[in-house]
């Protein structure tokens, strides 16, 4: 294998998933970034393992591990296994603006952001690794598409999985997005796990239909039905004991009409509409953020 001379960075955006209709489905790529930044060195570890080397700024940097079972690391070397060999160490840059445990998309970021850097550090790495398999294994590190799509593809992504292998089709959106982030995390497993193992014929039939139209008012610029197309059954009202500030705060929005959801697995709330109108919601000690769509997703920039 013949990995490239000097450093490679990626910048990765962040991610909202389920939009709320659209549980494990739907994903949207807004204009908010991690970049990494990694290059191949010859220092190894004396027990013969691979050399690593950290830098970290921003987010999280006070407790992300600094060692392989750094999430960004470890899917490098996921990647690196697929094609084939490992380098002897790696020196790494991480430069964190994702708000980790808010429902953003942070862990997504790290995976695909891993993977695009490991593909980029290896001659003819792309031919190896189209963007076909790698958001196959970047779901199966993250365990569902929605977000892995969104943050290597970028837009709207309808993600699913085919024999175990994730799958998304990606659509060209324009929306005004704001997200409201509070100053609390909720671990996605958690949020995952307050969920029934059973809905009703109903709810299920109601939140198809949601999804459907949601999508369409999205590339339709159809902002006349985006708050039914953002109505939920299946996931939001279970998850309200783990983030009741944020359930609350969503609820207050919708009862003015503005078409807001939970971002992810939450506690951050995104809303469909931006202004100074809308900013003077903010809960206190909470961040507001008026975001893009991302269009191009994980992308090279050095």
């Amino acid at each position: 294998m013949t990995f490239v001379s000097g450093p490679v960075t990626v910048r990765v955006p962040a991610s909202s998933a389920n939009l709320g209709p659209g549980f494990d489905t739907l994903g949207l790529a807004l204009s908010l970034y991690d970049e990494i930044t990694a290059e191949v060195t010859e220092d190894s570890e004396n027990d013969g393992e691979q050399g690593l080397a950290f830098s970290i700024e921003g987010e999280g940097s006070d407790n992300i591990p600094r060692d392989r079972t750094h999430l960004v690391v470890s899917s490098m070397n996921r990647a690196f296994d697929v094609l084939g060999e490992s380098p002897r160490g790696l020196r790494m840059h991480f430069r964190n603006v994702i708000p980790h445990g808010r429902g953003l998309g942070s862990s997504a970021a790290a995976i695909v952001g891993g993977l695009v850097a490991a593909r980029a550090l290896v001659e003819g790495g792309e031919a190896k690794l189209d963007d076909d398999a790698l958001l196959a294994l970047a779901n199966e590190i993250e365990g569902h598409p929605d977000n892995v799509a969104a943050a290597l593809l970028g837009g709207l992504t309808i993600a699913w999985t085919a024999l175990g292998i994730g799958k998304a089709v990606r659509l060209d959106v324009l929306a005004d997005v704001s997200v409201f982030i509070p100053p609390v995390s909720v671990s996605t497993h958690t949020a995952r796990g307050v969920l029934p193992a059973k809905v009703s014929h109903a709810d299920a039939a109601a939140n198809a239909g949601r999804a459907a139209l949601l999508v369409a008012a999205l590339v339709g610029g159809r902002a006349d039905v985006l708050f039914a197309a953002t109505e939920d059954r299946l996931h939001q009202d279970y998850r309200a004991p783990e983030m009741p500030e944020s359930h609350e705060f969503m609820s207050s929005l919708r009862a003015d009409g503005i078409p807001a959801i939970i971002s992810g697995a939450g506690p951050a709330v995104l809303a469909f509409a931006s202004g100074s109108d809308l900013s003077a919601h903010t809960p206190a000690g909470w961040a507001y953020r008026e975001l893009g769509v991302d269009s191009e997703g994980a992308t090279l920039i050095s």
